[in-house]
């Protein structure tokens, strides 16, 4: 294996920002030729319904079923999965979905209101959606951590039925899905994938629902397929590819660090890890350990295309600079690895999740510490947050006027909706004026 060379930049370089720009530049859901194959199921699917989604799984996932209810698994093909997890799988999993629920309960939305002097009531209805649909990658892709992250929070808003799609390549079952799944309190699983799958889930079928919102990580055929059919439905994200961003004092052991980096470049060779310190012999070390380890990694070859094409280790002049450079990337991780990261924290602005401390390594995040590991990426941590209970319920406004209320407050509305040349608005407010 050739030495691996892992990008350095510093920020007093005169290039520093086209050279950190170049580096961050990532456009997702944009091939033309997946829009039009995309497309072309979404309509065909939204035309003939369970016949077209029955074609495109035996065409896609090598299948030969004749109809969707060969697709559907039962309550009790979820609870056989539970029950024949190994005793050790089965603790885990089920210590991670009470972790996740205990915070995700915190999060619960409630309705509020208020009565003015005059009688008015004014406030905010809070009620969870009625069916949400849960997109998650199948075959040998499978990730329970992310059946728990997206169902759990789901149920704790009070989503009334929550249908989980998962595509079955040649009929293959991964078990601990179907278990976090029956753990979580999905109520319909359908073995379908991709396009196919999300078109069923937005536009229903002869079988599958129509849902309010899909969530869920997928390829490009399937973050293609959710951000055409938004506004029919809603969607959590167009997720990219992972990140990390570690800030770090250099008094870490570097073998952490570099462990750190790897936990998010093993994704996928597109994933990004990124090292930010004020020490460049520090830096020096990260990469000795780099490259001493790399070579004991499973996934070894997925990891060094990543470090080479999209990590970097940056060089700032002070730990206020490490924050600046944070905020500007606006991480989907973000870990605080230095002394005192309390005392940091007001100083980051943007980020998706936030690891504080030496001890608290960003895999903990992706299964058991509590919080969604549903994230936002590509930078869009500056205008969104993590997926909550909050993204599965809606605000209804309350007003209820006296009538005293709407005659003192229906001036105010005549004034203005006449100004706006509004004269009906501007009547159905006199009607309601006192005399």
């Amino acid at each position: 294996m050739s030495e691996l060379s892992i990008t350095r930049l510093t920020t007093s370089d005169a290039d520093f920002d086209q050279k950190l720009n170049a580096l961050l530049a990532w456009e997702s859901v944009s091939d033309k030729s997946v829009n039009k194959i995309v497309d072309d199921i979404l309509l065909d699917v939204k035309n003939r319904g369970d016949e077209a989604v029955v074609e495109y799984t035996n065409r896609f996932d090598n299948t030969s079923v004749e109809s969707v209810a060969q697709l559907m698994l039962t309550q009790a093909r979820l609870q056989q999965a539970l029950d024949g997890l190994p005793t050790e799988q089965r603790n885990a999993l089920e210590k991670a979905a009470e972790r996740i629920r205990r915070y995700h309960d915190k999060q619960r939305g409630e309705s509020w209101s208020y009565t003015e002097d005059d009688g008015t009531m004014l406030g905010q209805q809070v009620t969870p959606l009625d069916r949400v649909g849960l997109y998650v990658p199948g075959g040998k892709a499978a990730y329970p951590s992310s059946v728990l992250m997206n169902a759990i929070p789901a149920k704790v808003a009070g989503v009334g039925e929550l249908i989980m799609v998962v595509p079955t390549p040649n009929g293959e079952l991964n078990e601990l899905v179907l278990a976090a799944a029956c753990l979580a309190g999905v109520d319909k699983v359908f073995t379908i994938g991709g396009a196919q799958a999300v078109a069923a889930l937005a536009y229903g079928t002869q079988s599958v629902p129509k849902v309010d919102k899909i969530v869920g990580p997928g390829n490009i055929f399937v973050a293609t397929a959710k951000r055409a059919v938004f506004g029919a439905v809603g969607i959590d994200m167009i997720a990219g590819p992972s990140e990390i961003l570690v800030v770090c004092d250099g008094k870490t052991d570097p073998d952490w660090i570099a462990m750190d980096l790897f936990s998010q470049a093993e994704h996928d060779e597109d994933a990004q890890s990124i090292l930010v310190c004020p020490n460049a012999e520090y830096l020096d070390a990260v990469e000795a350990s780099i490259s001493k380890l790399l070579p004991t990694m499973e996934r070894q070859a997925i990891i060094e295309v990543s470090m080479r094409e999209r990590a970097a280790l940056i060089h700032v002049v002070d730990m206020d600079e490490a924050a600046e450079v944070s905020n500007r990337i606006a991480p989907e991780h973000l870990e605080l690895s230095v002394e005192d990261p309390k005392a940091m924290l007001p100083k980051i602005r943007h980020a998706g999740a936030i690891f504080m401390g030496r001890y608290t390594a960003e895999a903990l995040g992706d299964y058991c510490a509590g919080p969604n590991h549903v994230l936002p990426t590509s930078g869009t941590a500056r205008f969104s947050s993590p997926l909550g209970v909050y993204d599965f319920q809606k605000r209804s406004s309350l007003i209820m006027f006296s009538e005293d209320g709407a005659s003192e407050t229906g001036k105010i509305a005549s004034v203005l909706a006449r100004g706006e040349s509004l004269t009906a608005h501007a009547r159905s407010a006199e009607y309601r004026i006192k005399d």
